[in-house]
């Protein structure tokens, strides 16, 4: 479930809030991947902030898609030139 969401949300570019260590997070959500240990982790930057932080998603909790505020990819993708 919690993969889904994140899908969703990187896909639409959507912010997402949720519950970290007891401490509400939002972040612009970036990519997904697993750990060398095979533990799911999300990346994402921190609204209101340059930091791009990790979060295990089994510390994830209380996700909530704030679809009203949409953002623009940190690293603009430029297509190349080719002759």
């Amino acid at each position: 479930m919690k993969t889904q969401i994140f899908e969703t949300a990187i896909k639409n570019r959507n912010r997402i809030s949720f519950l970290y260590d007891f401490n509400e997070v939002s972040i612009e959500p970036c990519y997904m991947t697993f750990e060398k240990n095979g533990s799911k982790v999300i990346y994402g930057k921190v609204v209101r902030s340059k930091e791009i932080k990790k979060f295990n998603f089994n510390k994830i909790a209380n996700i909530k898609i704030l679809e009203e505020n949409r953002f623009a990819p940190i690293i603009q993708v430029v297509p190349t030139y080719v002759r």
